[in-house]
């Protein structure tokens, strides 16, 4: 097996990012290590990124709401001269099987997602001061901040380069953000991206590719006034202290199945399947927030997250070929009833606060993950509340209906909870249960469930699982389904899956994801990307690549 991608990582690790923390207001240094890839045959020159580089911005993004609540403002900085990010490394996407490159762009631009929200979700505001060249990817990192700051120097600009340099698109919703976010007209927006060199000073803000151009004997000082006073503004409230994130323990088999304390891997890698095992709580939850807060990054509720989260993030790297998951669960659904009500029912209060917002950020994860995905609602299974997300995130659910011979364990049961009615909603901005019954009334009333425990006919007649089995035809039917979806073209599946999931309204996230989906794939795939005399392989010689000129 090749080697492993960890997502697992904390400050005394970094090598690409540093934080200075001064109350309110905390200022994320980005200085690439050249030499500091997650594989060999490139450096990350320029403040280049790579995965690894993301996977410790997303650890900082993270570590920002859960370890420092009291901060209101994130000003992103380049730590080098006269360039404040190139971008993503041309050399490592040159070199990069297929499938690591549209899973790399994938989890950067869920990162960017991350703290573009933090402001809505958790009264931090991202701003990006630009000094020197801010191109490709490196403007994508800008984009996602919520205030854009650019010097107004003869050196400093923002690009989007691919198309004209590299024969590929913006990844990470570049284009989209443009757009969709930043409004900028469609002639301009045409112009920018056919542009090498980019967009400088005050022509940028003219195009709204940025909020501010500063002269540069004043840009760090006018930056300092603008974050403070943003924080000064900020609704935010105070909170003096954080929780620890402390390190997420696993081991892996050397068969290459993965157990955490709440979540359990299991590879059948000749079947290309993978089974996640969720555990319900052990103890009871918390008598109160204070107690939630005393429990810190072990109570149930975040310690699952976090578990699950770093179970898919490793299976869409490190098991490419495992095209099928199969999502179980284990344990009493009245206890995680128990402990999601402390969350839902604090929405003020800090902690409680971000722990449904990551909740909300792991299903998303399930939402776009490329892969087969099928619930099996088995006996003594605690699909409910938040658990009972996974259900209708998946492509199907199979529910165990009656008792069935040898086995004691309680009835299949889902529990509907407060909420499964707006606290997770997905990119669409719809809930997940408003996704699945789009623009018929089969939902109606299914509020008046909230807290009951429905048995399979029940859960079935209400719409909430595909199919039911009975004890005579469980095991053949389950067997048969997932040999079948093993069977079928991995592209045609994620093509399929891609369309199906997000039903109803478009939002900037689903064209996003959607985009990255169809462009990526198909682009990463063109011999004018990255053919032998393509430009991702010819960036640096100076030659230009050799494009197949028919338009298709």
């Amino acid at each position: 097996m090749s080697k492993i991608i960890d997502f697992r990582t904390d400050p005394s690790k970094y090598r690409h990012w540093r934080v200075d923390y001064d109350g309110p207001v905390a200022t994320l240094w980005m200085d690439v290590d050249e030499n500091g890839g997650l594989f060999d045959g490139y450096q990350l020159k320029l403040n280049s990124y790579d995965l690894g580089v993301d996977i410790e911005l997303n650890d900082v993004v993270q570590r920002m709401r859960f370890e420092h609540p009291e901060v209101k403002v994130v000003v992103m900085k380049s730590a080098k001269d006269r360039v404040f990010c190139a971008g993503a490394n041309i050399r490592m996407l040159g070199g990069a099987a297929h499938a690591h490159k549209v899973n790399f762009c994938k989890f950067t631009n869920e990162t960017r997602n991350a703290y573009e929200a933090a402001e809505a979700e958790s009264g931090q505001k991202y701003i990006a001061a630009v000094k020197g060249a801010c191109a490709g990817g490196g403007y994508e990192l800008a984009l996602a901040c919520n205030h854009i700051m650019l010097t107004d120097d003869s050196t400093s600009s923002v690009a989007l380069p691919e198309v004209p340099l590299l024969a590929v698109l913006p990844g990470t919703g570049g284009l989209t953000r443009v757009t969709d976010k930043r409004m900028v007209r469609r002639d301009r927006a045409d112009v920018f991206c056919s542009t090498e060199e980019g967009v400088k000073g005050k022509r940028a803000v003219q195009w709204k590719l940025v909020d501010e151009a500063v002269p540069n004997a004043t840009f760090d000082a006018v930056v300092t006034a603008r974050a403070t006073e943003f924080a000064d503004a900020s609704a935010k409230p105070d909170v003096a202290h954080g929780i620890a994130l402390g390190p997420l323990e696993r081991s892996i088999a050397e068969y290459g199945s993965v157990t955490y304390s709440l979540v359990k891997v299991t590879l059948d890698r000749a079947a290309r399947r993978a089974e996640i095992l969720i555990k319900g709580p052990q103890g009871a939850a918390p008598a109160d927030v204070a107690a939630l807060v005393a429990e810190g990054d072990q109570s149930y509720m975040l310690r699952l997250a976090r578990e699950l989260e770093d179970a898919i993030l490793h299976l869409r790297l490190n098991e490419m070929e495992a095209g099928v998951w199969v999502i179980r669960s284990q344990g009493d659904p009245e206890a995680v009833l128990a402990h999601e009500a402390l969350i839902l029912n604090n929405p003020d209060h800090w902690l409680a606060n971000e722990i449904r917002h990551y909740w909300k950020r792991v299903l998303k994860r399930v939402d776009v993950t490329s892969r087969s995905l099928v619930a099996l609602n088995e006996h003594g299974s605690c699909f409910a509340g938040v658990l009972a997300e996974l259900l209708w995130a998946v492509d199907r659910t199979y529910m165990m209906e009656d008792e069935f011979e040898g086995d004691n364990r309680p009835l299949a049961t889902i529990t509907l909870s407060d909420g499964n009615f707006g606290a997770y909603p997905m990119g669409n901005d719809l809930t997940r249960l408003q996704t699945r019954f789009y623009g018929t009334e089969d939902a109606a009333g299914l509020q008046d469930y909230v807290g009951t425990p429905l048995e399979a006919e029940e859960a079935e007649a209400a719409g909430l699982v595909t199919e039911i089995l009975d004890d005579i035809d469980w095991e053949d039917e389950i067997r048969i389904f997932l040999e079948e979806r093993a069977s079928f073209s991995p592209d045609a599946m994620t093509g399929m899956e891609a369309n199906l999931r997000f039903a109803g309204p478009e939002t900037m996230e689903t064209r996003i994801f959607g985009r990255l989906t169809a462009w990526q794939n198909w682009i990463f795939n063109r011999p004018n990307a990255v053919g032998a005399e393509g430009a991702l392989q010819r960036y640096g010689t100076g030659v230009r690549g050799d494009f197949n000129m028919e338009r298709v």
